[in-house]
């Protein structure tokens, strides 16, 4: 992407619509930053072969549906002005919908696996993280509490058991969102400050699994089983990531459902964090089983056996980021006390 001048252009474009949806003071100018986002983000993701042409295809068809609800109930939103008696809980939950469907969350999120499968990494991560940005910050805007419960319980499971019986490890991303935009949407009623956090942690650690990914070319579990063989460090770094998106407790992916479990705690919302617990525990059985080959070492190895060749950058940044993942949970921990 660095090398077309044009792709830099879109995706500077991009991020200028969701820039323009967050700092909107109407309805009508964040519908207006959606659709620039959603049209610059469109030529980004055709890299000139089938399967990312059929994903964008798929992309702009459920993003342009959601974007005609949107304006449909904004309109609907305006015209409540001028007739009041008809109730604007109808036209807030359209809204809700619209907004959830265009982030990708369950059950509207039929599309999102499907588009990432056909999206090369980079894409994949934009459309994981920076994409989620504009729909979220609308939808913390008009918070309906028990409608935002089923979509928290839903996206919970769909993300957990929707990742079980995946083999592409893009699909596998894809469902590990959605698990986890059920916890942003947990966060995001109780404060902005903490969805925002949230946000934050999960957008490191899934570059950080990106960027190995794409280093190796990696896009099924076969292959991981066939990589690394003559490096554990490599092995222990990406296991090491994996475990800490899962919200595993010596990582520090654990640190933002710590907070948002406290939360649910002091809101004493304990059904609801009984189930995303053990939605994360399903989440933490596939990122396992990909961790089995390298943890358990119970597999014979190749005799042909070739050098990894690795750019010294590209590891040492690898070995920074894994640094972060790992440890720095306990000195996140002393300053969160502290403050």
């Amino acid at each position: 992407m660095l090398n077309n001048s044009a792709k830099i252009m879109f995706f500077f474009i991009l991020m200028t619509g969701t820039m323009i949806t967050v700092s909107a003071n109407t309805w009508l100018g964040a519908w207006m930053g959606l659709e620039i986002n959603l049209l610059s983000f469109i030529p980004l993701m055709s890299d000139n072969n089938l399967m990312s042409t059929e994903a964008s295809l798929k992309y702009f068809l459920t993003q342009a549906l959601a974007s005609a609800i949107l304006l449909f109930a904004i309109i609907m939103m305006y015209m409540n002005n001028f007739t009041p008696q008809q109730p604007s809980n109808v036209t807030h939950l359209i809204i809700l919908s619209a907004l959830l469907l265009k982030s990708g969350a369950a059950p509207f999120h039929y599309w999102f696996p499907n588009v990432m499968e056909g999206l090369s990494w980079i894409n994949g991560l934009i459309l994981m993280t920076w994409q989620k940005i504009a729909p979220l910050a609308l939808t913390s805007y008009l918070l309906n509490l028990n409608f935002m419960l089923f979509i928290m319980i839903a996206s919970s499971i769909t993300g957990a058991l929707g990742g079980l019986n995946q083999t592409s490890l893009r699909k596998l991303m894809a469902f590990s969102s959605i698990n986890h935009l059920g916890w942003m949407l947990a966060a995001m009623q109780t404060s902005e400050s903490l969805w925002l956090t949230y946000f934050s942690f999960y957008t490191f650690l899934s570059f950080s699994l990106v960027f190995m990914f794409l280093t190796f070319k990696l896009y099924h579990i076969n292959q991981m089983f066939n990589s690394f063989f003559d490096s554990k460090m490599m092995k222990f770094i990406l296991f090491f990531n994996l475990l800490s998106l899962g919200g595993l407790p010596p990582f520090i992916g654990f640190f933002p459902k710590w907070m948002v479990i406290q939360q649910l705690v002091l809101n004493t919302q304990y059904m609801l964090m009984v189930i995303m617990m053990m939605t994360t525990l399903i989440t933490l059985f596939f990122y396992l089983r990909l961790c089995f080959a390298s943890f358990l070492l119970n597999y014979s190895e190749s005799n042909w056996n070739f050098q990894l060749e690795v750019n010294p950058l590209s590891f040492n940044l690898m070995l920074f980021l894994s640094f972060i993942s790992t440890f720095s949970l306990t000195l996140v921990s002393l300053i969160y006390s502290l403050l």
